[in-house]
């Protein structure tokens, strides 16, 4: 009965390691593909986020081509903005659930732009799409890309090109997985190897069992006679005798062998040790065990090899398989509340560029190249600080904007341009090097984000709370009136504080850190004066100041407290004029004024103009709070000799 049941185990072991083993063996494709057909060629394919949607799971586009194929995703709305005036397929889902293909021609999607090409635009045939900061990713590669694991989210799209002036790769296919796991294959193998071991030891014990019974049996003698007493008296003498003789014989009592005669001649001269029997018997009695034993190994080991060779997807999965949300803070957002101009990781991507690019400049004294990256004061600086390190060759390379630790991102939320963002970062690790607060705007689709403020914040300084970056925040209007001072006239009014002091009407709304900034340049103004004197100059020359703010508007960004961060730019001119027309003005030891000007003294005068790029807090209206200066940036912006 035990073979039966060991054949059993083996028939049902066979099944279930066989149903195991076909799970995976037969297993379907783990992907689900889509090619788009496109039949009319065009220099850029526009893939809506609903075509990567179509199917559940993460998406994977897949574009063969010959050459450097370029991929690249942002805001629907942005990329439709950016491709206004260029041919492209659009791609889009149909009312079936199939990909429907549409030419867009430059010419039907002009009168929809937001804006014309911009200064930087090039002919609609040949944008290259490389480089742009409108993407909130990119990626290229040659001949075959493969952007795989994508989930995008609603309201954005996907743009496949080549440089934008031959027509784009038209072999695109759109891949989701599909779900091949096998929970039962591993349990399934795993309780065929179970079943395979208990058979092995079935086995093992019929062979057992057999053995055991299989001793000789030969046929017994008959039935004897029933004995009976024999009456010795009456036999003869001779047997009498016999009989009587033998009785007398002493029989041994202990049939024990001694010691002196513990090897015992078994036969024909063979001499067993009793100890050595005991170990034979004993090995005997061991040999099934380490049998039965030696036959599970191959049964545990197989066991083993399959449920190693199974991976996570031949095993059920257990538990949740998405982890509860934490609980974070409730932010309402305004119903009519516009996307952030950009996402906080493609702001820091930017400003890595961005600082990449300024580097590379100052290197090279490029001011074409700097000016791909600067505007406004920012670039005003560069051109001055280039001009001079021309000529003085020891001037030091002005250091690189920090991107290490961006600690603020701050969007404007819109979808319209020209778009500002507002940023605070500094050196990782290194106190030395102050913080720096920036402000960098994107005039139209096609141009990249420029720097145009720029200034270091003091260590005394606090940062005002801000919205988050995927909330983003608005400008304050010029004059808006919602604030303690309207933000264009907030550099008037500084100019006014550093002209007058004490004496000026807005001297108290402003913080100490401001006053101090202002005593400084009136003390600055002081020493210029003083100098002249020091050198006799004081009676035949004399000095004027002026600080006014630039053409440049400022730039307002709101708080979380209905307060706003300013940005404004200055500029603090100092005059030297002889008293006489006898009198020239020289200019000494004063290096950059020679090198600017190309002359080392004037008969009508000097006048020289430096810069303050500054960042203000303004509170709201009806606060009690002053304004807070926040950051502050000086260069020398010329040197000119009056004519």
């Amino acid at each position: 009965m035990r073979f039966v049941w060991a054949v059993v185990a083996f028939v049902l072991a066979a099944v279930l390691i066989g149903a195991g083993i076909a799970q995976r063996t037969f297993v379907g494709p783990d992907s689900q593909q889509t090619p788009v057909e496109i039949e009319e060629p065009a220099p850029f394919v526009l893939l809506d986020g609903d075509v990567l949607r179509t199917n559940p799971g993460v998406q994977t586009l897949i574009v063969r081509g010959q050459g450097d194929i370029f991929g690249s995703y942002g805001r629907t709305a942005d990329m439709e903005a950016w491709l206004a005036d260029s041919d492209y397929n659009h791609v889009t889902v149909d009312d079936d659930g199939g990909f429907a293909v549409e030419h867009v021609s430059a010419a039907e999607d002009a009168d929809e732009a937001d804006g014309g090409a911009g200064e930087e635009g090039e002919a609609a045939t040949g944008r290259d799409p490389r480089g742009s900061d409108l993407w909130l990713d990119s990626f290229e590669k040659e001949n075959r890309l493969v952007a795989d694991n994508m989930q995008l989210p609603e309201g954005t799209s996907m743009l496949v090109a080549y440089d934008g002036t031959k027509d784009a790769p038209d072999d695109i296919v759109v891949s989701w997985p599909l779900d091949t796991s096998t929970p039962l294959a591993g349990p399934l193998m795993v309780a065929g190897g179970v079943v395979l071991l208990i058979g092995l030891v079935l086995y093992v014990l019929g062979i057992r069992h057999q053995r055991r019974g299989r001793g000789p049996r030969r046929k017994g003698p008959g039935p004897l006679p029933a004995t009976e007493p024999i009456d010795i008296a009456v036999l003869p003498p001779e047997e009498r005798a016999a009989i009587e003789g033998s009785a007398e014989t002493p029989t041994s009592a202990d049939p024990t062998p001694s010691a002196d005669t513990a090897d015992t001649e078994i036969e024909e001269g063979e001499i067993v040790d009793p100890k050595e029997n005991d170990s034979k018997t004993s090995m005997r009695a061991k040999t099934p065990a380490r049998r039965r034993r030696l036959l599970a190994i191959p049964a545990l080991g197989l066991t083993a090899l399959l449920a190693a060779g199974c991976s996570a997807d031949s095993w059920p999965q257990f538990g949740d398989a998405s982890a509860s949300p934490s609980p974070s803070p409730t932010v309402i957002a305004p119903d009519n509340q516009k996307p952030p101009a950009v996402t906080e990781s493609q702001a820091k991507r930017i400003l890595k560029s961005v600082s990449d690019t300024v580097v590379e400049a100052d290197t090279a004294l490029d001011l074409d190249l700097a000016s791909t990256r600067l505007a406004g004061p920012a670039l005003a600086a560069r051109t001055t600080e280039y001009a001079l390190r021309t000529k003085l060759t020891d001037m030091a390379v002005p250091a690189a904007i920090p991107t290490d630790d961006v600690e603020v991102v701050l969007p404007e939320a819109t979808d319209a341009w020209p778009r500002t963002v507002l940023m605070l970062a500094k050196t990782k690790g290194d106190d030395t090097e102050p913080p720096v607060v920036l402000t960098m705007t994107q005039a139209d689709p096609w141009s990249n984000y420029k720097v145009s403020n720029m200034a270091e914040m003091s260590a005394d300084a606090v940062f005002p709370d801000v919205a988050a970056a995927w909330l983003g925040t608005s400008l304050v209007p010029s004059d808006s009136a919602f604030l303690t001072l309207p933000p264009a006239e907030l550099a008037p009014a500084f100019a006014d504080v550093v002209d007058s002091g004490e004496k000026s009407e807005f001297y108290g709304l402003f913080d100490d850190l401001a006053l101090n900034l202002a005593t400084s340049i009136t003390d600055s103004r002081q020493a210029v004066v003083k100098g002249l004197a020091d050198k006799g100059a004081s009676k035949t020359s004399k000095a004027a100041f002026d600080m006014a703010p630039t053409t440049d508007e400022p730039i307002s960004m709101t708080t979380l407290d209905s307060g706003a961060i300013v940005a404004v730019s200055l500029t603090d001119t100092e005059t030297v004029t002889p008293v006489s027309s006898d009198v020239v003005i020289r200019f000494g030891d004063n290096a950059q004024a020679k090198a600017l000007t190309g002359a080392t003294e004037s008969a009508k005068g000097v006048e020289t103009t430096y810069e303050f790029q500054l960042f203000f807090s303004v509170p709201a209206q009806g606060s009690t709070e002053q304004i807070r200066l926040l950051a502050v940036h000086q260069d020398l912006l010329s040197v000119k000799v009056i004519k």
